[in-house]
């Protein structure tokens, strides 16, 4: 959705979101990403540091945007770290796949289920059945929406940041969206 000159997120944040940081933070930074993308691998970092200088003013929503057409292992990856959602593991599984990007193949998914203590007879059912292809889909929707067409895509409270996305870059925009919420 555009309205002026900014382009709105779509599908307001909300309790089907994996987010970190209280829902009362000032800050909302919802990243679209693909596990398989290096761009996204890249920003993982920036995102982890922004959180540890933030603290409880930022909260942290990932959604995915899989690039199938180019990450040939992006869907499946993206449901496998829906399938440790599912078990209350999804961050685990996030980080643990942009830490392997180079492995997403099914035999690696499944070993790093294992290693984060996932039930993985389960986590294998689910990810053979794509039982979490419906949830991936939504937030590629939800991204399309939104003007989403690359990875990774960041929105700052609602509104899509369209500079780069290098620490000092997300820091100065977080300024400028913290002095419009302190002036509202």
């Amino acid at each position: 959705m555009r309205t002026k000159d900014r382009v709105l997120l779509s599908g307001a944040v909300g309790p089907r979101d994996h987010a970190q940081g209280p829902a009362s933070a000032p800050i909302t930074l919802v990243e679209y990403g693909d596990y398989e993308c290096p761009h996204c691998a890249r920003a993982h970092p920036i995102v982890k540091q922004l959180q540890r200088q933030l603290g409880s003013d930022l909260r942290v929503v990932f959604r995915n945007f899989p690039l199938t057409n180019i990450h040939a292992h992006a869907q499946h990856a993206a449901e496998s770290a829906e399938a440790a959602g599912a078990q209350g593991r999804f961050w685990e599984m996030h980080d643990t796949l942009f830490k392997h990007q180079r492995a997403l193949d099914d035999d690696s998914l499944a070993g790093y289920a294992a290693t984060i203590g996932l039930d993985t007879d389960r986590f294998e059912r689910e990810l053979a059945g794509h039982l979490h292809g419906a949830r991936v889909r939504e937030d590629v929707a939800t991204g399309a929406r939104s003007g989403v067409n690359g990875t990774p895509t960041f929105f700052i409270n609602g509104v899509r940041h369209d500079g780069g996305w290098e620490l000092e870059m997300l820091q100065a925009a977080i300024r400028r969206v913290t002095a419009d919420v302190i002036a509202d």
